[in-house]
């Protein structure tokens, strides 16, 4: 299936996986509609992508702002939702609850409402593609909140494939890629981090965002495939 013409929302394109994904998609000629929480990130994320493409500022923890966004957006095909906070790695005795919970506000709450608000407006042959990461299958010490939240999303898009069918849904579960989300770390730090990791993978090299992107464009076009998670972490699980 060809994503040329087809009108693809993607919450949290405005920087890191997002952005690329709405970049990838241009280019095969789709239409964009990117949502994020910042004016000034939206507007950035428009000025690189065709003209055409629409922007909205809606905060993703909001559960009726999401509703708002869905009632007035009109049909479309494909949802994909990239939206999160930087990675929260702290130890069990650190963790502050209220944090925690921020955590999951984003990156699980707001994606299992954008299914609930936005599933009913995805034509015939859309979809809805989700995002994990490795840390789901190997986590390390630091990892509860993060591993925790990545299987929910992978326990929810098992389970919305079977409700929501005929609408296909699946998601990508990322290894180490180069985002903001890693942000937390000084720049000595994550390099250093970038470089073991790099050193480890049988690819030999950290992932790009726009490697990745292409696992969830392959999802949006892959008309046979629901309930799975593509994992793209460059070998990352087999060392």
């Amino acid at each position: 299936m060809s994503l040329k013409e087809k009108r693809i929302v993607v919450l949290g394109g405005t920087s890191g996986i997002g952005l690329a994904v709405a970049t990838a998609a241009a280019r095969e000629g789709a239409k964009l509609v990117i949502g994020s929480s910042r004016k000034h990130r939206v507007n950035e994320a428009l000025s690189k992508l065709p003209s055409g493409s629409q922007g909205h500022v809606i905060d993703l923890t909001d559960g009726t702002a999401i509703e708002q966004f869905f009632a007035e957006l009109g049909a479309y095909d494909h949802l994909v939702y990239t939206a999160g906070e930087p990675l929260l790695l702290r130890s069990l005795a650190e963790i502050d609850l209220v944090e925690a919970r921020r955590f999951f506000d984003t990156r699980y709450w707001g994606a299992y409402t954008a299914a609930k608000f936005g599933s009913a407006g995805i034509r015939a042959g859309g979809s809805i593609v989700f995002t994990s990461g490795t840390a789901s299958q190997r986590p390390g010490p630091g990892w509860s909140v993060v591993a925790s939240s990545l299987s929910a999303m992978e326990g929810l898009t098992r389970a919305l494939a079977v409700e929501l069918a005929p609408i296909r849904v699946n998601i990508v579960t990322p290894g180490v890629v180069k985002t903001d989300l890693w942000r937390g770390m000084n720049e000595s730090e994550r390099d250093q981090f970038y470089s073991g990791a790099a050193r480890s993978l049988p690819v030999r090299h950290v992932g790009d965002v726009d490697e990745v992107a292409r696992a969830y464009l392959y999802l949006m076009s892959q008309t046979y495939a629901t309930g799975q998670a593509m994992i793209t972490d460059g070998g990352g699980l087999l060392v």
